[in-house]
């Protein structure tokens, strides 16, 4: 399939104005490519675990503190439907359009050129604010864990950002195989972690936060009453966010038609099992009320057996491989979406150049040097991820709702991986993005407004600049074009 569509690619005519300062067709595409063929199905599913599992080790817990037990319960349980709603939509999706533009590109084909740099906006939002705020909880770590003697600030920041972008620079294979093993590393630690909280698992700790008799339907396991579960969306939504990441190496993977639905079924069946034990025995171990403020709650569930103190360390330490893990992956994403909606027009051209071993080095390096710059000058980690929460949800609601644009209006396009349930499957996921999107704003409302007031700069600058510049070479206009040739030929 993969080969097929770059057969008919090449049949779509050349773009009738040169791409960027004379360059032909040819030479544009070519100063702007990724090194194809470098991961497998083994190496996307460890992206998209790695991804994810930070989340395990920190942030979920506070929505004990929104919701109680059952309310942070039920919140994940709708928010991992969602997840797998999108999933395997996007495996459908993936499939179809195999290009680094994952959900941007998906977007561009059914919602058009303003769904498509709507969508790629929102992944831009999340992908730059998440490493930001995730290299401030590293440098807490390493200040906690008293390692070579530094503490929170710019130089962890600034060697974090240098040290993992310059594996990226050196190649997407060795850096997705470091992923892989540091993301082995933070699995293995929370199953050991699992089976060392549950032996001291009690029930009674599930629903012990105090009842809020004020709130409407409140009760032991409802602490906060029934607008808890929608305040705990947000922290649902840590188990599993950023998965969808997935498909945006669709182009450096072997086989992306085959691969990406296998890599993206198999990595959001780890996360769930994941979330459910870690989940269940942190707050069993130790108490809902005990751990729901706590920044290391794997720790703090630990903390009533000193038998399990070589345990509360050895988390201590896994826990910062999750970190890292997470913050190397969403620097792979965030750079692959960047080049994406470069190389097509739709942000400055020249961020998709690409070095000779394939990388796209400014794609990287800016928003690093963005990312860098936030962490020390703010220092807000929470801040800075409920922004890229924001930023997810808008994704999310515009990938579901082209998966159902596309079966309604392309029904007999090829698809090799069907989604299951199909359109009734992806609306699903849309209905949840929107519903955790307006949950945003119960848990951070300033932050909810920032990503807006980003969100409209970016629209304001396609809307006078960009969209009159889009480069029809690129893959994804390419696709577009495609498919409105088809469109054409079949009304004649």
């Amino acid at each position: 399939m993969a080969d097929d569509i770059e057969a008919r690619l090449t049949a779509v005519p050349e773009p009738t104005t040169s791409p960027q300062g004379g360059d032909s067709h040819d030479g544009y595409l070519e100063r702007r490519t990724l090194r194809r063929g470098s991961a497998g199905w083994l190496l996307l599913t460890g992206l998209g675990v790695a991804y994810v599992v930070s989340g395990d080790f920190s942030g979920w817990n506070v929505g004990l503190a929104q919701g109680g037990f059952g309310g942070l319960a039920i919140a994940t349980a709708l928010m991992g439907a969602m997840y797998a709603c999108l999933v395997f939509s996007l495996a459908e999706l993936s499939a179809i359009l195999p290009t680094a533009g994952g959900g941007y590109g998906f977007a561009r084909r059914a919602l058009g050129t303003w769904g498509g740099f709507l969508t790629g906006t929102a992944i831009l939002i999340e992908y730059i604010l998440a490493p930001a705020a995730i290299a401030i909880f590293i440098g807490d770590y390493v200040e906690s864990l008293n390692l070579f003697g530094l503490t929170s600030g710019w130089p962890v920041y600034l060697a974090c950002f240098a040290v993992f972008i310059g594996i990226h620079l050196w190649g997407v294979g060795e850096a997705l195989r470091f992923s892989l093993v540091v993301t082995a590393i933070a699995v293995i630690a929370l199953i050991v972690f699992a089976l060392g909280a549950f032996t001291e698992f009690d029930a009674s700790n599930l629903d012990n936060i105090a009842v809020d008799t004020t709130a409407a339907g409140s009760s032991s396991w409802l602490p906060l009453g029934v607008l808890g579960i929608w305040a705990a969306f947000p922290f649902g939504m840590w188990f599993f966010l950023g998965v969808e990441g997935v498909p945006l190496a669709a182009e450096e993977a072997k086989d992306p038609v085959r691969s990406m639905p296998r890599a993206l079924s198999i990595s959001m069946g780890i996360l769930v099992l994941l979330a459910l034990i870690t989940f269940l025995a942190s707050t069993g171990a130790r108490g809902a009320d005990a751990i729901k403020d706590a920044g290391n709650p794997l720790v703090v569930a630990l903390e009533g057996n000193p038998d399990l103190s070589w345990l509360k360390t050895f988390v201590n330490y896994a826990g910062l491989a999750g970190l890292v893990a997470s913050f190397f992956s969403l620097i792979f994403a965030g750079s692959r979406q960047l080049f994406a909606l470069s190389r097509a027009g739709y942000l400055p051209r020249f961020l998709s150049l690409t070095s000779k071993r394939k990388a796209p080095y400014l794609g990287l390096l800016i928003p690093g040097a963005i990312g860098f710059a936030l962490a020390a000058a703010t220092g807000n980690g929470p801040r800075m991820l409920n922004i890229a929460v924001f930023g997810a949800t808008i994704s999310y609601a515009l990938m579901a709702l082209s998966h159902i644009v596309l079966r309604k209006r392309e029904p007999g396009l090829e698809r090799p991986y069907r989604t299951p349930g199909g359109i009734a499957t992806s609306s699903v996921a849309f209905v949840l993005a929107l519903s955790a999107l307006v949950a945003t704003f119960l848990v951070d409302k300033d932050a909810a407004f920032i990503a807006l007031a980003v969100y409209a700069v970016a629209l304001a600058y396609f809307a006078l600049y960009s969209r009159h510049h889009l480069v029809a070479s690129a893959p994804e206009e390419e696709f577009a074009a495609l498919a409105e040739a088809e469109a054409e030929l079949s009304r004649d």
